[in-house]
């Protein structure tokens, strides 16, 4: 058993990107394990916008990451020795793994950690992608908030991303004309050329408006929302009578949470009341009880080649804040993850 933990903990609140002062580097004593414990090593780390949102001291829909605690992350870890009957050696544990090597379980930790399947032809990282949290996310806003129907026009915003790539594809399943929003021509290559998405457009294109003008001749009936800030009422400019905006992210803001600065395009709710929208936030969380549900078919889907996914693996332990920044400097397509 290894005697040390190396851990990155919360040191800094982030004023906008995670700098050097931020997250800090240390090592942890790893006690002998005690009855009902079991110890898991941290095979792959999920990097996600929200991770920001967590360094930030404002309220929010878990408790902010405290200064000098581990910062919180979710990951995939196996069991490497055990002294609890419910855990075994080689054990896949899915959950608040945090950002650290190793990691010691009971079964009762308040957020519980769920047993990974083994599932032929699909790699544990996809436990934390299509079958994880964002593919979830995807599931249920989208057809539990957004409400599809065939026919339908749904924009994608972030449409490279974990989430917004899977979402954009449920959208076709259920018959929809889904047009994606990314930030540059490679990821709309990929949503267009791969996922099937009926046309994608770069937001960095001076031309933009213009062409989500051209690509939703019919308006716009779901936006599923992950960026906010210009994008989001760019696409709000174009929704029909009763349209539904799925409030996943407002990935645009998070670098500054917690600072003074306040993106004033989102005090603009004008569209919102003349074209009598229904905006509903969602957190994934909420969904617990039916995850099940969605994991089956989720995997369904995977397995019979309606949902393609991309992952973006940063090598290393050492490399989490760079890859934290990653995410807001639009450097990853598909699922961001670390694998140690």
């Amino acid at each position: 058993m290894p005697t040390t933990n190396r851990q990155w903990k919360l040191a800094a609140r982030p004023k906008d990107l995670v700098t050097p002062d931020v997250l800090q580097l240390s090592d942890s004593p790893l006690l002998p394990l005690e009855d009902g414990q079991a110890l898991a090593r941290v095979k792959y780390f999920s990097i996600d916008p929200t991770m920001r949102i967590w360094m930030a001291d404002i309220p929010q829909y878990m408790p902010p990451v405290q200064l000098g605690e581990v910062m919180r992350s979710f990951g995939l870890a196996e069991v490497t020795e055990s002294r609890n009957p419910s855990f075994k050696e080689g054990d896949k544990l899915v959950g608040f793994t945090g950002l650290q090597e190793y990691l010691v379980v009971t079964g009762k930790e308040p957020n519980p950690f769920q047993k990974a399947p083994s599932i032929p032809f699909l790699s544990d990282s996809n436990f934390l992608g299509t079958l994880g949290l964002n593919g979830l996310t995807a599931y249920f806003g989208l057809l539990d908030v957004g409400k599809p129907k065939s026919g339908e026009t749904l924009v994608v915003s972030a449409a490279a991303g974990a989430t917004g790539s899977i979402a954009g594809q449920i959208g076709k399943i259920q018959g929809c004309r889904v047009v994606g929003i990314a930030g540059s021509d490679e990821k709309c290559k990929w949503v267009k050329d791969k996922l099937g998405f009926d046309t994608a457009i770069n937001y960095k294109s001076p031309d933009w408006k213009a062409q989500l003008v051209a690509a939703t001749p019919s308006g716009v009936d779901i936006n599923f929302e992950n960026v906010g800030g210009e994008v989001m009422h760019g696409v709000l400019d174009r929704m029909n009578l009763n349209g539904r905006v799925v409030l996943c992210g407002l990935i645009s803001g998070y670098s500054k949470a917690g600072s003074s600065e306040v993106d004033p395009t989102l005090a603009s709710f004008g569209n919102i009341l003349m074209r009598r929208l229904r905006v509903q936030g969602f957190i994934v969380i909420d969904y617990v009880s039916r995850f099940m549900e969605a994991g089956q078919q989720l995997g369904m889907w995977k397995m019979t080649g309606k949902i393609k996914d991309r992952q973006t693996i940063v090598q290393g332990f050492e490399k989490a804040p760079e890859a934290i920044n990653m995410l807001f400097q639009g450097s990853n397509i598909g699922k961001l993850l670390i694998q140690l």
